[in-house]
């Protein structure tokens, strides 16, 4: 699954790919990553969660970026992102003072619920199911990761807690995170389909 997430964010416009890793990771260096020319770097410094993996693997890349440099952070779990959503994503946020992330309008009806009983149904009509790439600049997301309260669940959720509205551009279902067992065979079908 890496290597597909790690080729899906290798386009001419991405001159590095910085993979996190945990500090004692043996399985990456088994596996041939040539086919990447030499732009995937490694960085042995994955933290206790999220939030900290990126965090550290920002301190780790600052010595090769700048701080208004565009970073893209991509999930392992999601090796099917689609280049079109990638190149959509690049183009309308390039511009963009603060940055943005893919993400999906939800479909489905949306329900709160306590003690497996529904509470509430949701308006859907302003939900979004947040996805991989998230854009922001580098200097940005590192203050917003350092500054985080609470244990952010993806990168918009720290920036947004800096008073920051990051864009929401609309991903495809393609983009799908591989959560449960049923996930992998469809995930195995989309880049069969590919091929």
């Amino acid at each position: 699954m890496l290597w597909h997430a790690v080729r899906a964010v290798c386009v001419p416009q991405v001159e590095s790919v910085f993979i996190v890793l945990a500090p004692d990771d043996a399985a990456f260096a088994a596996h041939d990553w040539s086919a990447f020319a030499g732009r995937v770097e490694p960085l042995y410094c994955g933290g206790e969660t999220r939030r900290d993996s990126v965090y550290n693997g920002l301190l780790a890349a600052m010595a090769a970026v700048e701080a208004d440099d565009w970073m893209l952070v991509h999930d392992a779990a999601r090796p099917c992102l689609p280049r079109k959503d990638l190149e959509s994503l690049m183009r309308e946020t390039q511009h963009d003072e603060v940055g943005g992330i893919l993400a999906l309008p939800v479909a489905d009806t949306v329900k709160r619920a306590s003690r497996n009983r529904i509470e509430a149904t949701e308006d859907r009509a302003q939900l979004w199911l947040a996805q991989t790439p998230q854009m922001f600049r580098a200097g940005l997301l590192a203050h917003a990761l350092r500054s985080a309260k609470g244990t952010p669940t993806d990168e918009a959720s720290a920036v947004e807690q800096l008073g920051l509205r990051p864009r929401l551009v609309a991903g495809s279902r393609e983009n799908l995170k591989v959560t449960w067992p049923e996930d992998l065979a469809i995930a195995e079908g989309i880049l069969k389909g590919r091929a």
